[in-house]
């Protein structure tokens, strides 16, 4: 790594890291410039371990320290700017105080993930980059093997997606299904029984389900408001919804997600398929 201090927040050097604020500017730029954006020193160290490779740093020089020894093997510039410079540039108080923009891996085919996994987690349409982060975060914790996305679900490598995430998004395996019905296809193919997470007149109890879960099984989830399209549901093995009290008939979609994969729990699977 090579040290540059910052003296110009419009310069083209810090470029990738101008209005991280604006949704529509970097979901235009980003893929298109093939990086995305950690946040924090420990998103970042995780991205590195996960094999990921940063192509340039900004940060206070505080945190320099704490993050040298993982920069160290790589040829990039470290911006170091104070605390009004990195606001000028990024559009925001920066209060984690370091940023990286990492070039952003090449996706795996689906059935690539679904070849050794058991139980995995598809989003429909979440827009919601918060979300998005929070259901990574318990797949991670709750052993789920993968998550598929939808071509219009929010990007999980969206820096606040990533942020939410704590830095798992990079530890889960994850690429982006085609369109219904090709995409349920392609879980049938693979030998998954599919189960849509929606209330229903055909709904059955998330207890039910788990009583007698299939082997390969993967939930399908769908953005709050207009919940999971009809073709979703069409397709669907099974629906399910999660017995509430109180009046209540439904949560937040990161929440339920993490009700119900801690309810379906299985042993990960290995490369083979096999439970360890």
């Amino acid at each position: 790594m090579h040290i540059e201090r910052v003296r110009d927040a419009a310069s083209d050097a810090v470029a990738d890291y101008a209005g991280l604020t604006d949704v529509s500017l970097r979901s235009a730029h980003e893929p298109a410039n093939g990086l995305y954006i950690a946040e924090s020193a420990k998103v970042i160290r995780r991205a590195i371990r996960a094999g990921h490779r940063p192509r340039s740093v900004l940060m206070e020089e505080k945190w320099l320290a704490g993050l040298e020894a993982e920069l160290a093997p790589f040829d990039v510039p470290v911006h170091l700017a104070d605390a009004a410079q990195l606001e000028a540039i990024t559009g925001y108080r920066v209060h984690r105080g370091a940023l990286a923009a990492f070039e952003r891996p090449a996706l795996p085919e689906p059935a690539e993930l679904l070849a050794g996994a058991r139980r995995v987690v598809v989003l429909e349409d979440i827009v919601d980059h918060t979300n998005v982060g929070a259901i990574f975060r318990s797949v991670a914790a709750l052993g789920a093997d993968a998550v598929l996305v939808s071509p219009r679900c929010a990007d999980p490598l969206y820096r606040r997606s990533v942020r939410v995430s704590m830095g798992t998004v990079f530890q889960v395996p994850w690429t982006r299904l085609p369109e219904w019905p090709e995409a349920v296809e392609l879980l049938h193919g693979a030998g998954f029984s599919v189960a849509a997470l929606a209330l229903s007149d055909r709904s059955i109890g998330l207890r039910e389900l788990a009583d007698d879960a299939p082997d390969r099984l993967a939930l399908v989830f769908g953005a709050e408001g207009d919940g999971l399209s009809r073709t979703a549901l069409d397709a669907a093995d099974e629906v399910v919804r999660i017995p509430m009290a109180h009046g209540v008939d439904s949560l937040n979609v990161a929440a339920a997600a993490a009700v119900v994969l801690y309810a379906l729990q299985v042993e990960p699977a290995d490369a083979a398929g096999r439970a360890r």
